[in-house]
């Protein structure tokens, strides 16, 4: 089973890589498949590669959730 956490792009590297946050931790990840990526999208990610983007308000009500179920 696979939990899509949302990730922010943090930075954006020359190679096509971005530095992402997942709930505090940060992973450096491709963004070939994404079409005009900008630092500040909320993208979800799979074997390394994000794979599409989300609205930031869906993704920040599924990081609420996420947290949530943490306590």
């Amino acid at each position: 089973m696979c939990l899509a956490v949302p990730g922010e792009i943090r930075e954006i590297f020359a190679d096509g890589s971005a530095a992402v946050n997942f709930l505090g931790v940060e992973k450096r990840v491709s963004l070939d498949l994404i079409e005009n990526p900008r630092k500040g999208d909320y993208v979800i990610v799979h074997a390394g590669f994000a794979i599409t983007t989300l609205d930031r308000e869906d993704a920040l009500e599924s990081i609420r959730l996420f947290e949530e179920m943490g306590k």
